[in-house]
């Protein structure tokens, strides 16, 4: 037995991050293995839970992963852990139809007790019908018990541990409203790299969170069996070359994608930004990321540029996503609309002037084979050249939508971010 539970909020902006990070690094503190993982497609709170635990975070989605897949994956990192948190996403029930792909399908799945996060800043005891509503919603989903953020005084707090004494349901303690723990804002380009910076919030929402929050109970409370560690059943090991971008600009990864990458080969990262030139390789893997945030420093490394261009034009098999599909474009132009020289093997360019927000899961059927991932990015692109379209994309809903998947040579290239760590049939995607 050991403590497992999921993290969730009736809305975002609940707090719900913050006070997982704060937990994460207060066990960790304690000396405690604390394994993270994350509701939903979502990487860069992966990045921060990796950060705040000093164990990598995992993804766990219900709409890109089959069940018995998502299972096998908590298991997996799971079974050595002391604890183990997840972060739900969004409001508890918010699934991409319903509630498929929601936090409570995964909390049923795992059978996962629920520590439910309220902003109860101008609430005292109508939170009462809120926790009831969430409480009883759903036979499946068992809520725990509750944290109350935004709360500044214990006499607030009073009215909100009244509530739950009539309802039966455990407060767990509250988290008063404090600046020097605020995450910023999370759109691309603001610093997910500055790792200090983050460093400072997550140790003092550490700090913040010990002195109201009853995190032996929540301990105590969430005891759950062992989760059961299946190996996966993987094709033997191949000896494919294969090089992985990995740096400040390129780290949209997901850790089961790289798992099935080491599995068909010997994998070398390498860095668009530092590196002179990409590693010997038959398999080039760009993945998204923050390509925006360092179009001088990528353009002005021509060498690297080259190397990836004659990769490409050789034959060479390349999958792009999202950022990696820009990078591998005419040119890139920052929020001023000032273009920088890119790799030059798509007849691509895109620009971060007039940024707008596409978001959403994703399927694209290619021939008798569906794949499916996630599309989040705020540039937009322009075809300069004529470029193959291949396949149909879908929306969650079955709703046809205009994102490209190109095609050229043995690239393929979309703002498709990919899950592929349970089969691994993109990577030969055609």
């Amino acid at each position: 037995m050991k403590p497992q539970f999921l993290i969730a909020a009736p809305s975002s902006n609940s707090g719900k991050t913050t006070i997982t990070l704060g937990l994460l690094r207060l066990l960790h503190k304690r000396g405690l293995s604390v394994q993270p993982f994350k509701c939903g497609p979502d990487y860069i709170d992966t990045k921060h839970h990796s950060l705040a635990a000093h164990t990598t975070s995992v993804n766990l989605d219900t709409f890109m992963m089959s069940e018995v897949h998502l299972k096998e994956v908590y298991g997996k990192y799971a079974a050595d852990a002391d604890v183990v948190i997840t972060e739900g996403v969004m409001g508890l029930f918010d699934g991409a139809d319903r509630m498929k792909g929601s936090s409570a399908e995964i909390a049923m799945l795992l059978d996962l007790p629920v520590i439910l996060v309220v902003n109860a800043k101008a609430m005292a005891y109508s939170v009462a019908p809120l926790i009831y509503g969430f409480m009883h919603f759903h036979p499946g989903v068992k809520i725990a018990g509750v944290i109350f953020n935004f709360v500044n005084t214990e006499s607030h707090y009073q009215f909100l541990k009244d509530a739950c004494a009539d309802l039966g349901i455990a407060p767990l303690g509250y988290v008063p409203a404090n600046e020097h723990i605020k995450i910023p804002s999370r759109h691309l380009g603001l610093a997910i790299s500055a790792e200090n910076d983050y460093d400072a919030i997550i140790e003092a929402a550490a700090e913040h969170i010990s002195r109201t929050v009853d995190v032996d109970l929540i301990l105590a409370m969430t005891q759950r069996p062992e989760p059961v560690h299946t190996p996966f059943i993987r094709v033997q090991k191949g000896g494919l070359p294969i090089a992985v971008a990995s740096d400040e600009a390129f780290n949209f990864t997901y850790l089961e994608n790289l798992e099935v990458l080491r599995n068909a080969g010997e994998v070398s990262f390498f860095s668009p930004l530092h590196d002179t030139e990409m590693p010997a390789a038959e398999i080039l893997y760009l993945a998204g990321g923050y390509p925006e945030l360092y179009l001088e420093q990528l353009s002005a490394n021509v060498t690297m540029r080259e190397s990836v261009r004659a990769f490409c034009e050789k034959g060479g098999k390349v999958i792009a996503e999202c950022g990696g599909m820009m990078y591998l474009g005419e040119s890139i132009g920052d929020k001023e609309g000032v273009e920088y020289p890119m790799v030059g093997f798509l007849g691509l360019k895109t620009t971060m002037k007039g940024a707008k927000l596409s978001l959403g899961y994703r399927i694209v059927e290619i021939g008798e084979k569906r794949f499916k991932g996630h599309e989040f990015h705020y540039s937009t692109s322009s075809e300069t050249g004529e470029l193959e379209r291949i396949g149909k994309v879908y929306n969650a809903r079955g709703k046809e939508v205009d994102m490209a998947v190109y095609r050229k040579g043995n690239v393929v290239a979309s703002y498709m971010h990919v899950y592929w760590g349970e089969s691994g049939e993109w990577l030969g995607a055609e």
